[in-house]
């Protein structure tokens, strides 16, 4: 008798066990992580071949797309972002980079993303502004004061509430914001030292309207064109000038052939790190919470890299001869003032920016 006790006592001691088990779920704790958690609810991931470890969930493994080569703060960031994934999901989550635009423009990576044919990319704001057009707030001129500023916006409401929009709009989800150096103007023949110098010139803009207000705003003739054309664009007088940071303007060899480099810092445009709907719906709950650990902890590493990949360049075109301009800024923001009359729509997120 005592011995039949003790095995229907230890049979549903059993039974209990795997009940528990079954039903835990690790808790979120951040309202970014609870949102998306939601929304990826609508749909389940299909399983996964293996799995390596009980508590992360089965492994999977993406792929992560940036246009940017080897060596750049942003392709830095990546790699950061990945080893941090690797480590915190104990090998669970792994994700392989395809960077020098291997896969693809920025336009076509975001499409890609909303096809779910590709998991990951690091795709600018101003690339995922014509699907989402609320990114466009990160084109308007003279929005950030400081790099400061700008990371407080960022890691703020301002932030948060983009991440959120993109999500409702898309479905796709931003794990964090990657940032670059601010953009100012660069020349060829003659220096911008003021707003008048503007006067007329040919300058170089991304196919973006809000880039070519800006520039119509302060009396240039924005030229769009593609970025591989700029060089013998300036080389040649199509364009008498072009904008871009100072990494960029190093990198591409611009400084070479339009050495005045006019620091009036129009834009601080920012990256995101973007996973499509149906690649983090193949993560566990742990999962989730680890690949949103990881991106919040390559943060303070990518910006580090952005500011001495900007010290770098700027000393490397100043030791090559060119010609470091201080403007009057406040001169320029004044004569940008119509710009913002023209995206109304774009106020609720400028006011979140303290």
């Amino acid at each position: 008798m005592k011995k039949t006790l003790a095995v229907l006592l230890s049979c549903t001691a059993i039974i209990s066990l795997a009940a528990c088990s079954g039903n835990s779920q690790p808790a979120k704790d951040s309202k970014e992580t609870q949102a998306v958690t939601e929304k990826s609810e609508e749909s389940k991931a299909p399983a996964s071949e293996a799995s390596s470890d009980d508590s992360m969930g089965e492994t999977v493994k993406f792929k992560l797309a940036d246009n940017q080569a080897d060596g750049t703060p942003n392709v830095e960031g990546d790699i950061h972002f990945i080893e941090l994934v690797k480590e915190y999901t104990n090998g669970t989550v792994e994700i392989e980079l395809f960077n020098n635009g291997v896969l693809g423009d920025e336009a076509s990576v975001v499409d890609m993303l909303q096809a779910d044919t590709l998991d990951i990319a690091r795709v600018s704001t101003n690339s995922i502004s014509p699907t989402c057009p609320a990114f466009n707030v990160f084109g308007m001129p003279y929005v950030f004061a400081s790099d400061e500023q700008k990371y407080a916006a960022l890691d703020g409401e301002f932030g948060q509430k983009l991440t959120q929009n993109l999500l409702d709009d898309t479905g796709l989800v931003n794990l964090t914001y990657f940032v670059s150096g601010a953009r100012s103007f660069y020349t060829s023949k003659k220096p911008i030292n003021g707003v008048a110098d503007m006067s007329g010139m040919k300058l170089r803009a991304q196919d973006d309207p809000v880039t070519i207000a800006m520039i119509e705003a302060l009396g240039g003739a924005a030229t769009p064109m593609n970025y591989s054309e700029v060089y013998s664009a300036l080389e040649t007088g199509v364009i008498d000038g072009a904008e871009n940071d100072f990494t960029s303007y190093y990198s591409s060899g611009h400084y070479e052939v339009a050495p005045y480099y006019s620091l009036d810092m129009h834009t601080a445009p920012s990256s995101l790190l973007v996973m499509s709907a149906g690649s983090w719906n193949k993560l566990s709950g742990a999962q989730k919470d680890a690949v949103m650990k990881a991106a919040k902890d390559t943060i303070q590493f990518q910006r580090d890299s952005v500011d001495a990949f900007v010290k770098k360049s700027r000393e490397a075109v100043e030791e090559a001869g060119c010609t470091i301009i201080e403007v009057d800024v406040t001169e320029f923001q004044q004569t940008c003032s119509p710009v913002y009359d023209k995206y109304p729509e774009l106020k609720e997120y400028l006011d979140l920016i303290k």
